[in-house]
């Protein structure tokens, strides 16, 4: 009886951790789910500034607040995340990333490496934003200089540096709604 008890509790163990693996998953957006599309840098200028892009991710303590080199600590109760750089650099910023793994960063939370991103950076409020406004940010970003260098790792103690797990926060706050605007 001890026997079946144990091996049930064993089966239903790997079962919920079956589940949960399958269930966070980082989720991508697909480039074929973006179409052709001419971006405008005028708007894709305005939603940086509406955006507030630079208050996080320009170089702290230097003047430019064009240099999207990141590196601001943000302290939290959950350890400190370091901003990083989204600068045209295609080695240490996001120069060399696609259209679709920008997309997919902010509005699933998920890295071009397939991780998922910490919730310090805010993908549950851009996942509002429509395609095609992003899609202009990313293409204005990208005519703003490069800034060389890799920001440090964050400092998130155990169990908050699993990645994995924050699979299960997204399961509850990313909901994946587009934006409804309230006609009253």
């Amino acid at each position: 009886m001890m026997r079946r008890l144990i091996a049930g509790a064993v089966g239903a163990a790997v079962l919920a951790l079956g589940a949960f693996w399958f269930l966070t998953v980082p989720q991508t957006v697909p480039a074929s789910a973006l179409g052709a599309h001419m971006p405008d840098l005028a708007n894709g200028k305005e939603i940086f500034y509406a955006s507030g892009c630079a208050s996080c991710h320009a170089v702290p303590k230097q003047p430019d607040q064009l240099k999207l080199g990141g590196g601001l600590a943000l302290l939290s109760l959950f350890g400190t995340f370091y901003v990083p750089n989204i600068s045209s650099d295609p080695k240490d910023g996001i120069g060399g990333w696609s259209e679709a793994q920008f997309v997919t960063a902010m509005v699933k939370g998920t890295s071009p490496s397939g991780e998922h991103l910490f919730p310090a950076f805010p993908y549950t409020s851009y996942q509002r934003v429509t395609f095609d406004d992003l899609r202009e940010l990313f293409a204005f970003l990208k005519t703003l200089p490069a800034v060389p260098g890799r920001v440090r790792d964050h400092d998130v103690p155990f169990p908050y540096n699993i990645r994995r797990l924050i699979g299960g926060w997204k399961l509850l706050f990313l909901d994946g709604k587009p934006f409804q605007p309230d006609p009253s």
